[in-house]
């Protein structure tokens, strides 16, 4: 049994269909809604964490005191060696949790279904080695990292915002977009903000397509994750001899 911590900050961002490809691959999910629910101290019981998004920044304690918890969680993980996925605030948080920085991105929002461009260094990596190289994502956020922690590898970047993923230690990744949405949530999130999507094709034939796109590409990257955490995947891969 993979068991995975699930930390979803925001009631509008669940686990959704990324919930669906995990388990499908042989994995329990323990979600934890940190405004709800105490953050676990430790991740004892568990083979790795996946952290959400959410509309608030990784440093606004003070309407949001919990989120300390969870980059401290984040920051055991990394410790601990635990897998981690952290998407959207979730490599937010990481970041700052592992002695990065997080901005508010000068190039203004990004949001749409769009391409991310793999760096040379992610053919090594055993999550996104097989991935091509310009996978299509979801993006919908205005913060980003504006620098990495000092650890860390630069994995995929794209024109409007250079840290797109990322991995800090082993096997603790961030990615700033999103993989793990439907067509109606990001339509919920563009009727809540319409500045945000105002400059995005966001409408229902466009998404259902882009989701699908996505689904083909990021579904197998969700099982390596799963085999990751299950002991079962490489930690390094090794680059062909030229």
């Amino acid at each position: 049994m993979t068991r995975l911590l699930v930390l979803q900050p925001d009631d509008s961002d669940p686990i959704a269909r990324l919930g669906d490809w995990l388990t499908a691959a042989g994995a329990v999910l323990d979600v934890v809604k940190p405004y709800e629910q105490p953050v676990p101290e430790t991740l004892d019981g568990y083979a790795g964490v996946v952290c959400l998004g959410g509309a608030m920044g990784a440093l606004d304690d003070v309407e949001h005191p919990w989120l300390a918890d969870v980059r401290k969680l984040l920051s055991h993980a990394v410790s601990k060696r635990v897998p981690t996925l952290a998407i959207c605030l979730g490599a937010q948080l990481l970041a700052v949790a592992t002695g990065g920085q997080v901005r508010r991105n000068p190039q203004g929002y990004e949001v749409g279904v769009l391409l991310v461009a793999k760096r040379d260094v992610a053919g090594a990596d055993p999550l996104f080695a097989d991935l091509p190289w310009t996978p299509d994502v979801l993006q919908f956020h205005q913060d980003e990292v504006g620098l990495l922690p000092p650890t860390a590898e630069l994995l995929a970047s794209s024109p409007k915002c250079a840290n797109q993923a990322f991995r800090v230690g082993e096997n603790a990744y961030g990615i700033q977009f999103h993989i793990e949405t439907t067509p109606e949530i990001v339509q919920r999130w563009a009727a809540g903000a319409p500045e945000a999507a105002a400059s995005a094709r966001l409408d229902a034939d466009r998404l259902a397509q882009g989701h699908d796109d996505i689904a083909e590409v990021w579904q197998p990257f969700a099982v390596r994750f799963v085999r990751l955490a299950a002991g079962e995947l490489s930690r390094q891969r090794n680059l062909p001899l030229v």
